[in-house]
């Protein structure tokens, strides 16, 4: 099959699920009320608890609310996968995920193309925040608003995946609520999204382990990493390996024809 139709298939999911984003203004809008929350009420509180400035992996002194800009970002993400993936469980009950997957094109590359599109719109979003931010007066280093690019690409590919990984496994629409609250939350606050590692360590350390072993931090400090313009390997290898297993998952398990199935069975 041609290079040509790979491309048609694509841009016909991107401009799919960016007209379906720019209908839900709503969506848009509370994937920045959320992490501007943090930014500046929460941080507030955080600051004085942890002080005015604290020291980055990278051995440099930054403010607390520099400190926990990119995971908001990733906060972002997080959320914009997770709701993404609702989507494909909705697509599935209306039928509509069925008929895109009876088009010629490989299984695997239209569901690829659900988590590229999903990751760009994403993308939009996380800028527009840094945007807001900056004008907060919460700034980085202007090339790294380049440089963590490929990061939150990364990011958003590996939270898409995780979330069209469980949408493959739940049935009906109303149980991907309450699989979302025990998903999204252990991933945000089990992370260095909001506080160092070393502070957590200080804390409790089943709680750093936990923190370790959660793949949300190491997509965190990849993009804290970048967005001052550093490479952090061991982030970049785990977030990576992560992403390429969820997303083969979800593609070996993802069929949308089973919750027709467990209907005619019911």
């Amino acid at each position: 099959m041609k290079i040509a139709a790979y491309l048609h298939a694509f841009t016909g999911v991107l401009k799919r699920e960016f007209w379906r984003f720019v209908q839900q203004r709503s969506r848009f809008l509370s994937a920045l009320v959320r992490p501007l929350l943090w930014l500046v009420v929460f941080a507030a509180g955080f600051r004085a608890a942890l002080g005015v400035s604290i020291m980055a992996p990278y051995q440099t002194y930054i403010t607390y609310e520099t400190y926990i800009a990119p995971g908001l970002c990733c906060m972002i993400l997080l959320f914009n996968g997770m709701q993404s993936s609702l989507s494909m469980v909705y697509d599935r009950e209306m039928g509509s995920m069925k008929v895109l997957l009876m088009s010629p094109m490989p299984r695997g590359w239209l569901l690829l193309s659900k988590l590229l599109a999903i990751a760009l719109i994403s993308l939009l979003q996380v800028y527009a925040f840094l945007a807001l931010a900056w004008l907060a007066g919460v700034e980085a280093p202007p090339l790294g608003y380049l440089t963590v690019i490929p990061a939150l690409l990364l990011t958003a590919l590996l939270l898409g995946a995780i979330g069209l990984f469980l949408s493959a496994r739940i049935r009906q629409l109303e149980n991907f609520a309450g699989v979302m609250n025990f998903v999204i939350f252990p991933l945000f606050f089990i992370s260095s999204a909001l506080y160092p590692l070393w502070k957590m360590r200080e804390a409790n350390e089943w709680l750093y382990w936990a923190c370790q072993l959660n793949p949300f931090t190491h997509a965190v400090e990849l993009v804290r990493f970048a967005l001052y313009q550093q490479l952090n390997p061991s982030a970049l290898l785990i977030t990576l390996g992560s992403t390429l297993l969820f997303a083969l998952l979800a593609i070996l398990g993802f069929n949308p024809e089973r919750s027709a199935n467990a209907r005619a069975r019911g």
